[in-house]
């Protein structure tokens, strides 16, 4: 049933949408959030749906500071006051002042058209979430599992046999969807995902954004390859020497994406640059200052 939580394993249910999000049951009617999606209008539906299930929400894991998966939390804590959000370190800082996102997206203090719902949730009262490993929310358990690299920090879940990967892995329509897979470290982002998939006795794999799978090593394929292409795309763009801004229109020319919008530019920008300090720590490009602009070539041999 549409707008219902999907069982994944015993006590372990998704509430798929855009943005998936994980239950976790204590066997004694409460139960974990992960992630609370995009909206008030998402976390109302995502409350019923746990309130069908008669279960009370006790504790909220945000993975990552990304307004689509922390926007319903204020909703969710004004509603239940007694909820305690946490989120992994600095991801926390940027739930409680969620300017900060689009400050580091553009530099400065961001204009109206960066301060909508997609770069900047309500903010949140969160808390650190406890070190990578076993961790205890309220009666639940679950093991987090450190991926940072789509952010600065950021957390897969494990229940048993059941994976959460929020966004160290994305479904196959998604990255078709958007080539340029949004990265603050491109080098780490791979790492997390091959990380992900030395798993051993994972039955089925959620991802952030699309369908649950149980063909692990399959997903992570597909994104390292998503991401290889990407990383190749802009050494390529690199031939000749350009400023951030200029590489961004060869590689979007080149991986057939259109930007249309102010946030659409600041966040593939981003994108662009991971990749830039993974291909200078490699040393297959260099950056000069040239007619007062910042460049960035292909290092000469």
């Amino acid at each position: 049933m549409a707008n219902d939580l999907v069982t994944l394993g015993p006590g372990v249910h998704s509430f798929p949408g855009a943005v998936n999000q994980l239950v976790v049951e204590d066997g004694r009617g409460g139960a974990l959030l992960v992630d609370s999606g995009l909206d008030e209008s998402h976390a109302r539906k995502l409350l019923r749906a746990v309130e069908a299930r008669g279960l009370t929400l006790s504790a909220l894991l945000c993975t990552h500071s990304h307004a689509d998966h922390y926007g319903g939390n204020a909703f969710l804590e004004k509603r239940l006051p007694e909820l305690k959000v946490f989120a992994p370190p600095l991801e926390e800082a940027i739930l409680r002042y969620p300017v900060l996102e689009p400050l580091y997206l553009f530099g400065a203090r961001p204009p109206r058209e960066l301060r909508g719902k997609f770069l900047m949730g309500p903010a949140s009262n969160a808390r650190l979430a406890p070190e990578p490993g076993l961790a205890r929310f309220g009666s639940v358990t679950v093991e987090l599992i450190e991926v940072a690299g789509h952010a600065s920090m950021m957390f897969a879940v494990r229940v048993g046999d059941v994976l959460f990967a929020s966004d160290a892995l994305f479904g196959p329509d998604s990255l078709e969807k958007h080539p340029l897979t949004f990265c603050v470290d491109s080098a780490l982002m791979k790492e997390s995902a091959a990380r992900l998939g030395a798993l051993s006795g994972v039955r089925v794999v959620l991802p952030g954004h699309g369908e649950p799978t149980e063909d692990l090593a399959g997903l992570v394929a597909a994104n390292l390859a998503a991401m290889e292409r990407v990383t190749d795309a802009v050494r390529e763009a690199c031939r000749e020497p350009a400023s951030v801004d200029e590489l961004l229109r060869r590689v979007c020319g080149a991986l057939g994406v259109t930007m249309t919008n102010a946030a659409s530019v600041v966040l593939n920008r981003s994108v662009v640059s991971a990749h830039l300090v993974e291909l200078l720590e490699v040393g297959a490009v260099e950056m000069v200052v040239r007619d007062n602009r910042l460049e960035f070539g292909v290092k000469a041999s």
